[in-house]
C-alpha cells in the first residue's frame, strides 16, 4: 500500500509506502523472503512542481513531461546528475527477497522489469494473488505490486528498470492476474458479488472547451478537459461530506448518470467533433448501505484513446472483466471471471476499451473515484460516490470531531 497528498500536485514528492505484515502468529502463503525492499517510481521535474502545474492549466494544453523519471528517488545512471546516487541493492545469490512496489508517478503507465530474472508477483494493492511468473510486470499511477526476486544468476550486476508502457502488453499482464482468495488467505473484501443491485456504465473521455480567440493549445485552439459520463467534475467550494451530512443545499446534485448521455461508437476512429464538448458539474451517485455494485468503464477515442487507470476511494473492488471496443452487455458478461477476480483499488481501463468491477458499499461516506492520470484529474475525469449509513452504529459514519480546524 502507499500514501500520498491529494492537494494539486504535490503527491509529485509528497508520498510513501505502507507496509502491512501478517498477524501475530500467521506466516506468508510463500516461503518467507530473506529481506524485503520498497521500490518507488516517480517522476521528477527540474522546476517547482506548483509552476509546472499552473502553466500547464493555464495553456489549455498537455503539461510538460517531467524532466526526469525516479527509482527510489534518484533518477539513475544514465542521468549525469544523479549517477553517484542511483539507487542498488545487493542481493546475495540464492536467497528471495520479496519487492514492494508503487508507482508513484504522475502521468505514466510503468513497464518494470529486472534484467535476466523472472519475478513472481504475489499481490497486488495489498491483495494477495495466485503467484504468476513472469519477466515484466505492469503498474498504474497509485498501484501497487509485490513481487518475490529469486537471485539465483551468476554474480554480477543486473539493471532494475522502469519505462512508459504499450498497452496491449499491459492488458495481457492484468488479465493473467488471479486472486488467491483461499481459506487460509481469504480475500478481506466481501467474496465477489454474484448478484448485483446497481448496474453502472460510464464512458471515460477526453474531451476540449471553447478558449477565448482559440488562443489555447489544445486542438484548434481549445482547452483540453476530461469527463466521466460527459460530466467534467467541478470542485465546490464545501466539501460533498459536509454539505451531505450537513444537509447543505447547492453544494452538489443527485444527476449523475448512470449510463452515457451520449451514445455513439464510442472507439470509433471517427467521432463527430460535436461530441467533444462536455458540461461541467458537481453530481453524485447514492448508493443504499450493502448494496451490490457492477461498474463498466467504458473507454473513447474522443480527441484521443488512451488508458485510464481508475481509482476508487474507501474501496477495494473485484475487476471481473475486460475487452477492447465497446462493451456488450448481453455477450461480454458472459466472458466475466467470478471465480478469482483479483481484488484492487486501481485498475487501468485498456485504450479503446473496457473494464468491468465489482463491489459491496459496506463503508459509508463519500467516497471520490478518479482517473489516476495526474492531467486527467486536473482537466475533470472525477465523480463522487455518497454510500448511504447502515442501520447498525458500527456501519455509520462517525461524527467530525468538534475541535477539527478547518481546511
Amino acid at each position: 500500500m502507499w500514501w500520498h497528498a491529494h492537494s494539486d500536485w504535490s503527491r509529485a514528492t509528497v508520498h510513501g509506502a505502507i507496509v502491512v505484515y501478517p498477524k501475530n502468529g500467521h506466516s506468508y502463503p510463500f516461503p518467507k523472503p530473506h529481506a524485503e525492499v520498497p521500490i518507488i517510481l516517480g517522476d521528477w521535474w527540474k522546476n517547482d512542481v506548483q509552476a509546472v502545474l499552473d502553466r500547464f492549466l493555464d495553456s489549455g494544453g498537455d503539461p510538460q513531461i517531467s524532466d526526469a523519471m525516479t527509482v527510489n528517488g534518484q533518477p539513475g545512471d544514465l542521468y549525469p546528475c544523479s549517477r553517484s546516487g542511483t539507487f542498488n541493492q545487493i542481493v546475495e545469490r540464492g536467497k528471495t527477497y520479496l519487492l514492494r512496489m508503487v508507482n508513484a508517478g504522475m502521468n505514466n503507465i510503468f513497464f518494470f522489469a529486472i534484467a535476466n530474472h523472472t519475478l513472481t508477483v504475489v499481490g497486488v494493492d495489498a491483495s494477495y494473488v495466485k503467484p504468476l511468473n513472469t519477466t515484466y510486470i505492469a503498474m498504474s499511477p497509485g498501484q501497487t505490486i509485490d513481487l518475490l526476486l529469486e537471485a539465483n544468476q551468476p554474480l554480477g550486476r543486473y539493471y532494475m528498470a522502469a519505462k512508459a508502457y504499450n498497452s496491449a502488453a499491459r492488458v495481457n499482464f492484468n488479465s493473467s492476474l488471479r486472486s488467491l482468495g483461499n481459506e487460509a488467505y481469504p480475500a478481506k473484501e466481501p467474496i465477489c458479488p454474484s448478484k448485483v443491485d446497481t448496474k453502472l456504465l460510464f464512458t471515460l473521455s477526453i474531451n476540449t472547451l471553447p478558449c477565448n480567440d482559440e488562443s489555447c493549445a489544445g486542438p484548434g485552439g481549445t482547452r483540453l478537459a476530461a469527463s466521466v459520463n460527459n460530466i467534467t467534475f467541478d470542485s465546490p467550494s464545501i466539501d460533498i461530506l459536509e454539505g451531505y451530512y450537513k444537509r447543505i443545499s447547492g453544494v452538489y446534485g443527485n444527476d449523475f448518470p448512470s449510463v452515457p448521455p451520449l451514445k455513439f461508437n464510442y472507439t470509433s476512429d471517427l467521432i463527430p467533433v460535436e461530441f467533444r464538448t462536455p458540461r461541467n458539474g458537481t453530481e453524485v451517485i447514492e448508493l443504499e448501505f450493502n448494496s451490490t455494485v457492477e461498474l463498466v468503464f467504458q473507454g473513447t477515442n474522443l480527441v484521443a484513446g488512451i488508458d485510464h487507470p481508475m481509482h476508487l476511494h474507501g474501496y477495494s473492488f473485484y475487476v471481473v472483466g475486460w475487452g477492447f471496443g465497446n462493451f456488450d452487455k448481453v455477450r461480454d458478461p458472459l466472458r466475466y471471471n467470478l471465480v478469482d477476480p483479483p481484488l484492487q483499488n486501481t485498475i487501468a481501463v485498456p485504450r479503446n476499451g473496457w473494464t468491468a468491477i465489482r463491489f459491496t458499499a459496506n463503508n459509508p461516506g463519500v467516497w471520490l473515484m478518479h482517473c489516476h492520470l495526474e492531467r486527467h484529474i486536473s482537466w475533470g475525469m472525477e465523480m463522487t460516490f455518497i454510500v448511504k449509513n447502515g442501520k447498525r452504529p458500527e456501519d455509520q459514519i462517525l461524527p467530525r470531531p468538534e475541535d477539527m480546524p478547518p481546511c
